[in-house]
């Protein structure tokens, strides 16, 4: 019996089923994101890029920027911050929460500590240790809120409040995440680092802004030229061991000042529903006698629910 024509629809069942997962399923997933509303405002998520920012994109590209620096905050899980934002009246209640949930303290430092909200009572647990630490605050007339927080190597080393999602790289046609990172990751640069006049003078010399780096100089994306009787404003204030000569001044490109524009463009810190920052405990409303998270602070225990990202 001839078996060739079900081992070849094998193969193609198996092609194709795998075709279907990597291509069909993400492009049916993402494909079709859209703008998404974010906080109280009607501003939107992500917004579209100027044309000079969008010019500087293919600067960074043509440079192969992307092959020292990414663009993608990695997140290796999240813990939970347990914040008394308003005590109440049922302070005696509320302090034998406080020695249920800080097993270690005393009557009279939990006292003292209620005393001080809001205030956090637990920070970066688990997320049993943080159920059961609302399960105990659940008395009338006092206020708390559960704060999710990122954490990771990226969130430590303040590239980044939260972990890149597919809705961040909307408008990225190229998507450049790059592979190695021997510059910072550049995803939240916009955020870090607003001045365009440092971001310039780092392009011509990085060494004028962060000694020992090693990223190359781009002074071809900068124009030497005489000065005139007086400097013009886009000349770079370069300190004194890297300056020219006299009568001279260094004036950046159209490219150069895309490349910025792109790079100012680079601000992904933004809560989303399916990547929460942390937030600030809000202060006690006057008469408040709830137990309710407030509404930041909801939107990050319903973000909880969901499976820690990879």
């Amino acid at each position: 019996m001839n078996h060739g024509p079900l081992i070849f629809l094998g193969i193609f069942l198996a092609l194709a089923a795998s075709w279907y997962g990597t291509v069909v399923a993400p492009l049916l997933q993402f494909g079709h994101q859209q703008q998404v509303t974010v906080g109280a405002g009607s501003t939107r998520y992500p917004a579209a890029r100027s044309g000079q920012a969008q010019r500087g994109k293919d600067v960074y590209r043509a440079n192969g920027c992307f092959y020292c620096h990414t663009s993608q905050v990695r997140q290796s899980g999240v813990k939970f911050d347990v914040v008394l934002v308003s005590a109440g009246t049922n302070k005696a209640d509320l302090i034998s929460a406080a020695l249920l949930i800080k097993p270690g303290i005393t009557a009279d430092e939990a006292r003292k500590l209620i005393e001080q909200a809001p205030k956090p009572l637990l920070q970066g647990v688990t997320r049993p240790k943080a159920d059961a630490a609302a399960k105990a605050l659940a008395i009338p007339d006092v206020k708390f809120e559960i704060i999710l927080v990122p954490v990771g190597g990226d969130v430590e080393r303040g590239w980044g409040s939260r972990v890149s999602v597919a809705q961040d790289y909307l408008y990225e046609q190229p998507l450049m995440l790059g592979n190695q990172r021997i510059g910072p990751d550049l995803t939240t640069i916009g955020a870090r680092q607003r001045s365009a006049a440092s971001h310039l003078l780092h392009l011509y010399n990085p060494q004028a802004t962060v000694k020992g780096s090693t990223m190359p100089p781009y002074r071809f994306l900068f124009e030497k030229r005489k000065a005139g009787p007086r400097p013009s404003p886009d000349a770079l204030q370069l300190p004194a061991e890297y300056a020219v000569e006299k009568g001279f001044e260094i004036v950046p490109t159209e490219k150069a000042h895309a490349l910025v524009a792109y790079l100012l463009s680079l601000d992904t810190q933004m809560a989303l529903f399916e990547a929460p920052m942390p937030t600030a405990p809000k202060q006690p409303e006057l008469g408040a006698s709830t137990n309710q998270t407030s509404t930041a602070a909801s939107t990050n225990t319903a973000a909880a629910n969901q499976p820690a990202p990879k």
